[in-house]
């Protein structure tokens, strides 16, 4: 299939994310990049996704890069495109620079310091732009979900990792180098667990899915934690965060103590981040979100109590994030939008 070189200029490093008010031209496709699967989407200018693919995560980047090229070419050629095309989003696990480099991700194996954006810019003829997947869902939720309308506020991702994106006067905060908010790898214990980047006591290894999922695990060697173990089928080994949540819903004591320490810990992170960037809203999303308030309760408990002059201070509201796995798609066919917008405008001669 022939790649069509349409839409607005490349984009310059940095150039991510400027806020725009011009209506963006055409369809964009957005793509998430995940350590277990990839999920496209045809988005149009409102937001809405008018087509999606999902495949599993290849291990390698060479294979990945021809997944993403099929279903990008698939979706941007579907009658749902209509006449134009504004080009390609991607969001994607782990350390994105301000050029789309990927120098690492640590539940990505294939990700070290690989070139996306211009491998993909040049496999499909057409202004891509590349940013960290937490980066694009916090600009979905900025623009479109629970943080519309604010200018400061975080949101987090609770899934294999832990990804944040925090909004600072109304832009996406991406740091010196493109690194920023890579919330998952702040040390909350230094005799903690080890996390999956190979250090000690980062919060990922105490928030994210698999901590929950190995919170249960020990609960269950340490003789507690039957309905749990029942909900995993008996196998002590195949226990995980969704046995927790379903024993849970069933009022199981054990169940709830697990829950009551993985939220605690969830919330001891939430507060150090509160404490530095004063949010008006804390988003979570994630899995976690779909058991409503059975996290999000305990985390807020925790979080007001732990949170610096609780009693003195406005405190953010955390709150489910409202564009659920779709955040990352929407909020990279935005961030293609709001790139080629701005390089439009500076074309133009525009400030």
């Amino acid at each position: 299939m022939t790649a069509r070189p349409t839409g607005p200029a490349a984009p310059r490093p940095g150039a991510v994310h400027d806020p725009v008010t011009a209506t963006p031209a055409g369809c964009a496709v957005g793509v998430d990049i995940g350590g277990t699967k990839v999920l496209a989407a045809l988005v149009d200018p409102a937001g809405t996704v008018l087509a999606e693919e999902r495949v599993p995560s290849p291990a390698r980047w060479d294979e990945m890069r021809e997944v993403v090229v099929e279903l990008v070419q698939r979706l941007r050629d579907t009658p749902a495109a209509g006449g134009g095309f504004a080009g390609v989003g991607v969001g994607a696990a782990g350390m994105v620079d301000l050029e789309g480099v990927i120098h690492y991700a640590p539940n990505v194996p294939g990700f070290r310091k690989v070139p996306v954006q211009a491998e993909l810019a040049a496999a499909l003829g057409c202004p891509v732009v590349v940013d960290n997947d937490a980066n694009v869902a916090a600009l979905a939720e900025a623009r479109l979900g629970a943080a519309r309308g604010l200018r400061h506020a975080i949101v987090i991702t609770l899934g294999t990792g832990v990804g944040g994106g925090i909004l600072v006067d109304g832009r996406v905060l991406r740091g010196g180098h493109g690194f920023a908010a890579e919330v998952g790898h702040f040390q909350i214990d230094p005799h903690g667990p080890l996390c999956a980047c190979g250090e000690i006591g980062h919060w990922e290894a105490l928030a994210s899915g698999n901590a929950l999922g190995e919170l249960a695990r020990r609960a269950v060697a340490s003789g507690r934690g039957r309905a749990i173990l029942a909900a995993a089928g008996g196998d002590p080994g195949a226990v995980t965060g969704e046995h927790v949540s379903a024993a849970a819903h069933r009022g199981d004591p054990d169940a709830l103590a697990v829950v009551d320490r993985y939220a605690y810990q969830v919330a001891i992170g939430l507060v150090g981040l509160a404490n530095i960037f004063d949010p008006e809203l804390i988003a979570i999303a994630g899995g976690l979100v779909n058991d409503g308030d059975l996290y999000l309760e305990p985390i807020r408990a925790h979080f007001l109590g732990h949170i610096e002059g609780a009693a003195y201070r406005p405190t953010p509201a955390i709150v489910p994030a409202a564009l659920g796995e779709r955040a990352g798609v929407i909020g990279a066919a935005l961030a293609a939008w709001e790139t080629g917008a701005a390089a439009a405008r500076r074309e133009a001669g525009a400030p």
